[in-house]
């Protein structure tokens, strides 16, 4: 691929799809009788977040070659993410994600990804090791490591960016997109995410996450057991109980979480997560960094969508006014 001219903040590799969430809560999805329908996936939706905030922002990924591969062009060029990256694979339908929404803490998820996932079909000829490299940031995810040839692609990516700059590893564990041979059994998966840990600077996941990554869940031997594993800040998502980051310099940071009504927790992950690239693309400390990546997952957890929920600079900033130090 021919190289690019300007170095973009971001680039995602990883999942996209198209996401139909009810527009009923607290109805089971059969008897649900209207959709709406959004850009998803995480590696799309961090992009979408980071661009909401000001930031290029790109995302190398595949759709199938139809209707709703159309779409999220459509979608992600709507969004400010640049698209040249995202390419079609013929005789992979573009992948739909459902979910139940049971407020507060309930939204259970259905993947259809069969066959086969198109984001799973990067191939490691297809890659653009140069814009790779010179993004200020690069951010892969866990599911891009469950199947070839995304897995060897994905890896040859952090090998070539050689720790430049920012690389940032979002554990990201899904067990039902991995083989039959890694279902249920997270030692499978250890070692491709023990060899991504190797080449990234930062780690970033849920408790269950930490623990498929390290073997440990409390929080703080978790961030540990991943500066250890090579990367030189972890950041360990706790749920209600707020977000714990850990610098290899001895940086620590701590934050509550923020007190929103949760609509419909989807994407507040990836909310997080583009938040989190702004505040280090802009040079933040840890603690501040943290405490406004926190108010935008809860900003989107407070919304129905997420790709459309991202919030803007000003909705992060009057939230956290608000919001206890």
């Amino acid at each position: 691929m021919t190289e690019s001219a300007q170095p973009f903040d971001l680039i995602t590799i990883g999942r996209t799809g198209v996401d139909l969430y009810p527009l009923q809560s607290g109805v089971p999805l059969s008897d649900v009788q209207t959709f709406g329908k959004f850009l998803g996936g995480s590696a799309a939706n961090v992009a979408v977040a980071a661009a909401r905030l000001g930031r290029s922002t790109a995302v190398i990924t595949r759709t199938g070659d139809d209707p709703f591969g159309t779409y999220l062009h459509q979608a992600l060029r709507e969004f400010g993410v640049d698209d040249r990256w995202v390419t079609p694979v013929a005789g992979h339908p573009t992948p739909l994600t459902f979910c139940e929404i049971f407020p507060p803490d309930d939204f259970p998820l259905y993947f259809y990804r069969r066959p086969k996932a198109p984001d799973l079909v990067i191939h490691t000829d297809e890659l653009d090791y140069f814009a790779v490299r010179s993004a200020r940031i690069f951010w892969i995810t866990g599911t891009g490591l469950s199947e070839e040839p995304s897995r060897s692609a994905t890896l040859a990516a952090l090998k070539a960016r050689a720790k430049a700059d920012t690389t940032v590893f979002d554990l990201d564990w899904r067990p039902a997109f991995w083989t039959d041979t890694a279902w249920g059994d997270p030692e499978e998966a250890r070692p491709y995410y023990a060899e991504a840990l190797r080449h990234a600077t930062v780690a970033i996941g849920n408790l269950d996450e930490c623990e498929i990554a390290t073997g440990v869940r409390e929080p703080r031997a978790c961030a540990e057991a991943l500066l250890a594993a090579g990367v030189e800040l972890a950041v360990v998502k706790q749920g209600p109980k707020g977000v714990l980051a850990l610098h290899r310099d001895g940086r620590f940071a701590e934050v509550p979480p923020v007190s929103v009504e949760v609509v419909n927790g989807l994407g507040a992950g990836d909310a997080f997560g583009g938040a989190l690239c702004h505040g280090l693309l802009s040079g933040w400390d840890l603690d501040r960094t943290v405490r406004y990546a926190n108010a935008a997952g809860a900003l989107v957890a407070s919304r129905l969508a997420c790709s459309a929920a991202m919030p803007t600079r000003s909705e992060i900033e009057g939230l956290l006014s608000g919001a206890p130090s």
